[in-house]
């Protein structure tokens, strides 16, 4: 399981690339198609290709912050957690959720097997769709962002890491769902 204090692998290329603070400015519109991407699904060992959802069901692409397979962010941690032990509720809601991290693909295997993660985990080292979402970057990492996709893959919701309200909780992406009428 997780080492607390366990910080090898941490300075690594990609932790310098995201060092420097950038704030989030993600100008991403409701009501159209957010960038389309191709990343590894660690989970179930396949390509995912987000336009494959498209006119086939809704999505949530949460993207989040693992420093590395030992390290998580302390805001994110548990939002990984719940959002796994309530993935069967968003399948029921007919809602795909895309976890995505910034870790290598053995980094990130060993984190759905410590994990035991039931809903894919995207594996995007190169940090490009953190890059083309937008979410900034802090302290050797991109920040986390959650985005709710309606059936045709046009943003219907998001939620930018701030300090004061870091991740959209399960609840309060579930009530989206709810109040939210997908075609």
């Amino acid at each position: 399981m997780l080492t607390s204090y366990d910080f090898r692998g941490l300075l690594n290329q990609r932790f310098f690339q995201n060092l420097l603070p950038i704030p989030a400015i993600n100008g991403l519109d409701n009501g159209k198609r957010t960038p389309d991407f191709e990343l590894p699904d660690l989970t179930n060992n396949k390509l995912v290709r987000l336009s494959n959802y498209w006119g086939v069901t809704p999505v949530i692409i949460a993207l989040t912050r693992i420093f590395t397979e030992k390290q998580y962010c302390p805001f994110c941690f548990p939002h990984i957690l719940a959002l796994n032990n309530n993935y069967e509720r968003f399948l029921e809601q007919g809602v795909e959720v895309l976890m995505i991290t910034s870790t290598d693909e053995e980094q990130s295997k060993i984190v759905v097997k410590d994990l035991s993660l039931k809903m894919p985990l995207l594996s995007d080292s190169s940090c490009q769709v953190f890059k083309n979402y937008k979410v900034g970057q802090a302290l050797g990492a991109p920040l986390s962002g959650q985005f709710v996709l309606d059936k045709q893959g046009r943003l219907c919701y998001k939620h930018l890491f701030s300090f004061l309200d870091h991740n959209a909780s399960v609840e309060d992406l579930l009530a989206i769902l709810d109040n939210h009428i997908f075609e």
